[in-house]
């Protein structure tokens, strides 16, 4: 393992460790309190998960433009890289696991109300965009990107749309 990849590897033990660490006190410290705590930290891994599908498509419209196997192109494979793996991801998965907790660990989720299935659907909906951001994350570094700038330009607003309904769809609860 390079150094950088080693450091990046200690970050994410030390991240990992830290959030257990949080959850063990939380649990142990005050367990009836601590669906606002999960419900904090879901919303914080939503926060970090949207910004990583926003600013991922961002890179990818500047990196179709980047000559490939110039600094430029090579710089923009470690920062898709490191957004992609380094923040986006982990906080899909938190995001994901705080929803689950907060929709099964606390029996409050009703499942009968048109809401709650709208919202379901659409993360799951963003949870397949973020693999496909993945697989375009890998061609762009084994340099097979075909699509032009103004491809990602498009797909850049799709999770927006995705975080508007579900927002719309928990705050307001239409149905």
């Amino acid at each position: 393992m390079t150094a950088p990849r080693s450091r990046i590897a200690m970050r994410a033990v030390i991240g990992v460790a830290a959030a257990a660490g949080l959850l063990a006190v939380l649990v142990l410290w005050q367990p009836s309190g601590l669906y606002p705590w999960f419900k904090a930290l879901h919303v914080i891994a939503v926060i970090a998960w949207m910004a990583g599908m926003l600013y991922l498509p961002r890179l990818f419209v500047y990196h179709a433009d980047a000559a490939v196997g110039s600094d430029k192109s090579e710089t923009f494979k470690i920062m898709e890289r490191r957004l992609y793996r380094g923040i986006t991801t982990p906080a899909m998965l938190a995001s994901w696991l705080f929803g689950l907790w907060l929709a099964f660990g606390f029996g409050i989720v009703d499942f009968s109300q048109g809401w709650m299935w709208l919202k379901a659907v659409m993360v799951v909906a963003l949870s397949g965009i973020h693999g496909w951001y993945g697989r375009l994350t890998r061609d762009f570094a084994n340099d097979r990107n075909t699509r032009p700038s103004k491809f990602f330009r498009m797909i850049n607003e799709i999770p927006f749309v995705l975080a508007i309904v579900i927002v719309i769809a928990v705050v307001v609860r239409p149905f």
